[in-house]
């Protein structure tokens, strides 16, 4: 006789969409219904993401084929681990000491250890997102985590990531540079690189402004949809002017930021083919 186990507890929006396992600067998750426009129509096609951060555009569309990139290796080992039905057995408790220790663990895994694929480094990264200071993720020059503690009255942990793995059966990881991503043709393809600010470095190497202008060139060549997100900068709107995309201009909520700023920022939504 097989009994029936009840599946895990695992946050959920109230649309029943699996919710974000991570906190993430700029993520966009209320950009979803926007994006929805573009993509109810082009279902069938394979969805890309150059940039896939927290996963909440992904999660929000629910494609039923997927490849995700991040320049953050680290990330990426996190969502292959929940991929396979991760379940945490590291301490997480909000905790100071504990925070730097597994920070300093952390660091020893994804340096000389050379151990950053590891089951224990995805726990360690998962704890250092909840715990650390709002949400950030930040890397030095030499590849070390060094966000600090942060300050919550209550932290959630989740340890049972299962709830994830059927969702994320047919969704390919990797993790590189942008031009690295392998298009095809009929692809849709939505970018939301790091915002034209003067903070970029989520992951080791900084993404500048000659970033921006090879991704806007790199999108212009694809022939299939494209749908790109920033800050309206004046320069950011000029670029992909002259590129010929088409822009939207929309107010976006400014959740998590490294001062604590809430206010509303001005966002580009530039598409193409679409």
């Amino acid at each position: 006789m097989i009994s029936k186990m009840a599946p895990p507890k695992v946050a959920q929006s109230s649309d029943n969409h699996l919710k974000p396992p991570l906190k993430w600067a700029g993520g966009k998750r209320w950009l979803v219904p926007a994006l929805e426009k573009y993509w109810s129509t082009q279902r069938q096609r394979r969805f890309i993401e150059p940039f896939c951060g927290g996963l909440a555009v992904s999660l929000g569309l629910m494609p039923s084929q997927a490849l995700l990139n991040d320049i953050n290796p680290h990330l990426i080992n996190f969502y292959r681990w929940i991929q396979k039905g991760l379940k945490t057995s590291i301490k997480m408790e909000k905790r100071e000491d504990l925070y730097y220790e597994h920070r300093d663990r952390f660091n020893a895994l994804v340096g000389p250890l050379k151990a950053a694929d590891s089951k224990e480094a995805a726990e360690l990264f998962y704890y250092l997102n909840r715990t650390g200071y709002n949400g950030l993720c930040r890397f030095n020059q030499s590849g070390e985590f060094n966000v600090p503690f942060g300050r919550y009255k209550r932290i959630n942990y989740t340890r049972d990531f299962t709830a994830y793995r059927e969702v994320l059966a047919h969704w390919e990881f990797t993790s590189g540079d942008f031009q690295q991503v392998a298009l095809t043709p009929t692809d849709f393809v939505y970018a939301d690189p790091p915002y034209d600010v003067e903070f970029t470095q989520y992951a080791k190497e900084d993404f500048g402004w000659d970033d921006q202008v090879r991704l806007a060139h790199w999108l212009a060549q694809h022939q299939g949809p494209v749908v790109l997100s920033n800050q309206a900068t004046d320069r950011i709107v000029e670029l992909y002017t002259n590129l010929g995309f088409k822009l939207k201009f929309l107010k976006a909520p400014r959740r998590i930021s490294c001062t604590g700023d809430r206010t509303q920022a001005d966002e580009v939504l530039a598409t193409r083919n679409c």
